[in-house]
């Protein structure tokens, strides 16, 4: 007799009859609790475990990324009231920079938080300037401005993601 004709059950849905298994644990699973990667389908605890080994960012890690995110945005910023209309093309470019600056001084050590931090550093870096324009009558100083910390901080933290705009 083959283990073919033994009905099997979902782990987590014990009434659940399947005939999935986890690629890297063999637990039968449910469609539900199936998870789909690009080797296979496995169970949400494999896949937790998994993302666990990817992130690798040590607490000083927030620190460091927080302040060279922050200082080299507002320097961006203070570019971009100079660029006016170029800034279009030049702040997705200086995102990327200022990505692979944060990578360098974290040692490339990864983390979701880590790349959050990054935005919310790369956007309150930009926003001194973005303050003081707003005290000018110019308005398209204050939408150069803005365009730029939208389109640097969006590049930045693709970049850090690992996501690529192409």
């Amino acid at each position: 007799m083959s283990d073919d004709s033994v009905e099997l059950f979902c782990t987590n849905h014990p009434t659940v009859p399947t005939s999935l298994r986890c690629n890297r644990c063999e637990k039968p699973i449910c469609p539900k609790c199936a998870v789909l990667t690009p080797t296979g389908y496995r169970c949400k605890e494999c896949v937790r475990g998994q993302q666990k080994t990817f992130e690798t960012a040590v607490n000083s890690d927030y620190i460091v990324i927080f302040v060279v995110v922050a200082i080299m945005a507002f320097l961006g910023s203070l570019l971009a009231y100079r660029l006016g209309f170029f800034t279009i093309f030049l702040a997705p470019l200086y995102g990327g920079i200022i990505a692979e600056a944060a990578r360098a001084a974290t040692r490339k050590r990864r983390s979701k938080n880590l790349f959050i931090v990054a935005a919310v550093a790369a956007v309150l870096g930009g926003l001194p300037m973005l303050l003081i324009l707003l005290t000018s009558l110019s308005i398209f100083t204050i939408i150069w401005e803005g365009v730029y910390l939208v389109l640097m901080t969006s590049a930045l933290y693709y970049r850090l993601s690992g996501i690529r705009i192409g």
